[in-house]
């Protein structure tokens, strides 16, 4: 053995982490409550169904629960568009996964109107909420990312972009104007045949 080497006895030993307490778990689980609470609201009634004083009713707790837990309606919004997102993000990626990105409109056509309808609502608003904005840039480069890594092209390439957009305005038309989605895949088929014809050879 090196005489020099630290024995196990005199290595420091890593800091103890100590459980959480019976009172933390059951804020964190209060938290979480009067969230889903909140993504609840949003999605039925939109941004100005969601309060302090109708989160705290759906979550079944006291009204200063959900003013000892988010400082602000705003902040209550804000965390509420960002699990939606992530939500939305996870769905879509795994969507184009089993189904493929043409059949992207299909997986639309199905989705909970009235929860689509949340995320766009806060997405326009987000333009006047810079935390907000955050948010729905988030959203918009999750959305790029996954047509990229779709079509194996890096997420500056105009055509991811150009998906990108066609689907945005088909998804927005289908839950804002109940627009049909029937001519939806074949635009779609067409602007990612386009873009897999521009692809330079393997």
């Amino acid at each position: 053995m090196n005489p020099h080497q630290d024995t196990p006895k005199d290595r420091p030993r890593p800091a103890h982490t100590p459980a959480a307490s019976p009172a933390q778990a059951r804020g964190r689980r209060r938290r979480a409550t009067l969230l889903a609470a909140a993504v609840d609201l949003l999605t039925e009634g939109g941004f100005a169904a969601v309060t302090h004083r109708a989160v705290a009713q759906r979550a079944n707790l006291p009204l200063s629960a959900t003013t000892y837990y988010f400082a602000s309606r705003d902040q209550l919004l804000a965390e509420a568009f960002a699990q939606l997102v992530e939500a939305e993000l996870t769905t879509t990626r795994a969507w184009i996964t089993d189904h493929g990105l043409t059949a992207l409109p299909d997986q639309v056509a199905t989705a909970d109107r009235a929860r689509q309808l949340g995320l766009w609502e806060l997405y326009v608003h987000a333009g006047r909420d810079p935390v907000l904005q955050h948010i729905a840039r988030r959203w918009t480069d999750g959305c790029v990312r996954i047509v990229a890594d779709t079509l194996h092209l890096p997420e500056t390439d105009t055509r991811v972009r150009l998906i990108y957009t066609t689907l945005t305005a088909l998804w927005l038309e289908h839950v804002v104007e109940q627009r049909p989605l029937h001519q939806a895949r074949d635009l779609l088929t067409h602007a990612v045949k386009t873009a897999e014809n521009a692809l330079p050879p393997p």
